[in-house]
């Protein structure tokens, strides 16, 4: 496996942690939260993951 490869594992991985995390254990975060961070979840992985972890998970 080359770098590359890798490197789309761990987004796949916390694109899932994320977009997870925020539909299932967020229950006071509103529908227009939640959307916003699965669509950045989507678009920016790995950012999104860092972000989320020390804005939400604290």
């Amino acid at each position: 496996m080359n770098t590359q490869t890798i490197i789309y594992i761990v987004a796949i991985i916390c694109a899932v942690w994320v977009i997870y995390d925020v539909w299932a254990n967020q229950k006071k975060m509103s529908g227009g939260s939640k959307l916003l961070w699965t669509i950045f979840a989507l678009f920016f992985s790995i950012i999104t993951a860092i972000v989320y972890y020390f804005v939400k998970k604290k």
